[in-house]
């Protein structure tokens, strides 16, 4: 009777064990954040930044009055950190309630 070879088949990868092949997770990196940026102008009134600050950006009536008056006093003021499509978005809704109720605020986003 003449024994019987196993097949061969590929050669055994050491990275595969019972059929199963272990893959290295790659890195994953945080993304980059944009500032949401509230510039003054001489129109737009302070509460309507108070109110655009708190309703858009959730920031407690305390918090909102100082960031108003950082951008009255000082041109311009950081008022969020998101995401690039947040920060986009963010901008423009805000400009568009703003031009809504006649009000000519103007955000910006930027890369941090």
């Amino acid at each position: 009777m003449a024994t019987k070879k196993p097949p061969s088949g590929p050669p055994k990868d050491p990275k595969r064990e019972g059929g199963t092949q272990l893959l290295e997770r790659q890195q994953t990196k945080k993304p980059r954040l944009y500032r949401v940026i509230m510039h003054n102008d001489d129109y737009t009134t302070q509460e309507f930044v108070v109110h655009v600050l708190q309703s858009y950006f959730r920031k407690d009536p305390t918090e909102a009055m100082q960031l108003m008056l950082k951008v009255h006093q000082g041109g311009k003021a950081i008022v969020a950190k998101y995401t690039r499509d947040m920060a986009e978005t963010k901008v423009a809704v805000v400009t568009d309630y703003a031009r809504e109720n006649g009000m000519p605020l103007m955000l910006t986003a930027e890369p941090e």
